[in-house]
C-alpha cells in the first residue's frame, strides 16, 4: 500500500467532509442556541431582582405599620384604655399593613420591652437553629417616660431559589423581615 492510498484511507469520506463543513458555516440556528445558552440565567436574574424588589416592599410596609401603631404605645393610648394585649397589638399593625392583612395574622409576631435607660438595651435574636422562638418574645409596654424597644418580626416565603442562599434565615425557604423602634413613652396620665 503506497503512501497516498494510506493517506485517502485515513481521511473521511468527502460526503462527510462536506456535511460538516456546511454545519460549520451554518447560522441558521445560532440565535436560538445563544438564547437557549443565555435565556435561563436571565430570566433566573431578572425573577431574583422582582422577590428582592418585592422584599423591600414589604420591609418598608412593615416599617411603617409598626410605626404607626407603636405611637398608641409612646402616647399612652394603649396603656390607659385597657386590655393591652400582645395580639391587640399585632392587629393593630396588621389592620396598617394594607395588602398585606390578608397573610399578617398566621406571619406576624411582636416584641415589646421596657428599658430603664437607653444603655441597658440588649436585643436577643428570636432565631434559634433556622427556627422562630415565639416563645422568647414578651410585651411590655411600660408606663410613663419608660423607654420601650418595639421589634415586628414577619415571616416572608421566598418564591425564588436564586435569593435562598442569600436572604434565608429560617428553614423552609422562608427569610425573616424585622422593623424595630426605641422611643422614651411620652408623660401621659
Amino acid at each position: 500500500m503506497s503512501a497516498r492510498t494510506a493517506s485517502r484511507a485515513s481521511r473521511p469520506p468527502l460526503r462527510l467532509r462536506g456535511a460538516c463543513a456546511r454545519f460549520v458555516r451554518a447560522r441558521d440556528g445560532a440565535t436560538a442556541v445563544e438564547f437557549a445558552l443565555v435565556g435561563l440565567p436571565f430570566l433566573a436574574l431578572i425573577f431574583a431582582i422582582i422577590e428582592l424588589a418585592l422584599i423591600f416592599l414589604v420591609s418598608t410596609s412593615l416599617d411603617n405599620a409598626t410605626d404607626n401603631a407603636a405611637r398608641a404605645i409612646r402616647t399612652g393610648q394603649l396603656q390607659t384604655k385597657g386590655g393591652a394585649t400582645a395580639t391587640s397589638f399585632k392587629t393593630t399593625i396588621c389592620d396598617n399593613l394594607g395588602w398585606l392583612a390578608s397573610t399578617c395574622g398566621a406571619n406576624l409576631a411582636v416584641d415589646v420591652r421596657t428599658y430603664a435607660n437607653f444603655n441597658d438595651i440588649s436585643l436577643s435574636d428570636p432565631i434559634v437553629n433556622k427556627t422562630f422562638d415565639a416563645g422568647a418574645l414578651t410585651f411590655s409596654p411600660g408606663n410613663p417616660e419608660d423607654i420601650v424597644v418595639v421589634r415586628a418580626y414577619y415571616q416572608w416565603t421566598l418564591f425564588t431559589p436564586l435569593l435562598s442562599g442569600a436572604v434565608e434565615k429560617l428553614s423552609g425557604g422562608k427569610t425573616l423581615l424585622t422593623s424595630t423602634l426605641a422611643f422614651r413613652n411620652e408623660p401621659y396620665s
